[in-house]
Order: structure tokens, then sequence, then C-alpha cells
């Protein structure tokens, strides 16, 4: 079962990815590109240029996890680099939800997109 402790390190990768990469693939990039060890218990993000789509990369210890959420409308509040020369950003696991449940995290407002039911 899939389940995240509030000690749970989040790494956002900032730049958009090719959402058709998987588990060895979206790992390679956590090694090479953001020079992280997908090894490590930490959550990885993932998004596509038009920022619809979100993958999250997580090893447990046994085995790697990989969920995907697809919008069917509007897109995800995702972070982005002001400096410029940034290629990932830590989030805490309540900013994961946030991102996930439609909250901006540049301002604390839901999305147009998201409906509470």
């Amino acid at each position: 079962m899939l389940t995240f402790n509030g000690n749970l390190k989040v790494y956002v990768a900032l730049e958009p990815c090719d959402m058709r990469k998987s588990f060895n693939t979206l790992a390679a990039l956590v090694r090479n590109h953001l020079s992280l060890d997908p090894l490590s218990g930490a959550a990885f993000l993932f998004t596509n240029k038009s920022r619809r789509l979100i993958k999250i990369l997580y090893f447990d210890g046994t085995g790697y996890w990989l969920v995907a959420k697809r919008l069917e409308k509007g897109t995800f509040s995702w972070p982005r680099d002001i400096d410029g020369d940034r290629r990932k950003l830590v989030l805490k696991p309540t900013a994961l939800a946030m991102l996930t449940d439609g909250i901006d995290l540049r301002d604390g407002l839901q999305r147009p997109w998201y409906e509470l039911r």
C-alpha cells in the first residue's frame, strides 16, 4: 500500500518531461538530471509541457511506485524556477497534497477546475 509520512521529501522536477517515460527512464532522469538517488525513499514529481498530467515516482524499499494523475480540464499549478538555474524544488508532503488537490501554491487559492464534493 502506498502511504506517505510527514517526513517524506518531495522533489519537483521544474522542467517538463515526456510523460511516456516509465519506471526506468524516470529513475534515470532523477539520477542524471536532478542529481539525486531514486532509491532514497523520496517522492519525485514530473509534469508535461501542458501541466495537465503529473507522475510521482517513489521507491518504498521493495520496488518502485509510479502514480499518475491526468486532469480532464484545467492545469496543475506547477512551481517555476525564478532564478533560471535550478532543476528541482523541495516540497513538504502537505504542499504535494495541495498541488494534487488543485490549490495554487503561489496564493493558496483553489484552481477553477477543482470542485469540492
